[in-house]
């Protein structure tokens, strides 16, 4: 049983990508890892002729791919845009990111370092939201009231940020090294 349900969350990783309208990319990192980890450990799993001991191996790391897995597919139900920036090394970055509106723009939040790493502040970006690629140009705020707003609204939009905060994996809270981004349109559209 717990097999089979490693290889439907392995495929999750994968397919909940295709809920999003444009061309959004294999998942990366630790999703990557949580996905393919789910796969194998799956088919170790519900093979029967697996191996004793690949069989307690594979219920040993299961957990830990499970939550990885779950957090990976939970994150994409919901709407995820893509910020295409460059990383500290000039490399091409896509940041996968919650997006709230107000009545004054789009905003995303995140650690400041990494809103630094990525030279985001005034940078002239694109930004894949519904299928549909914009330029934006973020604007930094770091004013605790902001930063604070936008976070609960990003808590109030989120259920798996609402479930995470609940067993204390997502701050209900900002965190004080959070900043917020408003994504302004860059001039002329």
């Amino acid at each position: 049983m717990i097999g089979w349900a490693l290889l439907v969350l392995g495929i999750a990783v994968f397919a909940v990508r295709s809920l999003h309208a444009g061309a959004y990319p294999m998942p990366r990192g630790t999703n990557l890892f949580a996905g393919l980890g789910a796969l194998l450990l799956g088919a170790v799993l519900v093979w029967s002729a697996a191996p004793r001991a690949l069989r307690w191996l594979a219920m040993a790391g299961s957990p830990v791919v499970l939550f990885f897995g779950l957090y990976a597919t939970m994150a994409e139900l919901e709407e995820v845009v893509s910020l295409y920036a460059t990383d500290g090394s000039g490399q091409p970055a896509e940041l996968r990111l919650w997006i709230v509106d107000r009545d004054d723009g789009a905003w995303v939040g995140m650690p400041r370092s990494k809103a630094l790493e990525h030279s985001l502040d005034g940078g002239k970006l694109d930004l894949l939201r519904n299928g549909e690629t914009l330029c934006v140009v973020p604007v930094l705020y770091e004013d605790r009231a902001t930063v604070k707003a936008i976070h609960a609204l990003k808590v109030e939009k989120y259920a798996v940020a609402r479930a995470a905060a609940a067993i204390g994996l997502y701050p209900r809270e900002a965190r004080e090294t959070a900043v917020s981004l408003r994504l302004d349109p860059c001039a002329g559209g």
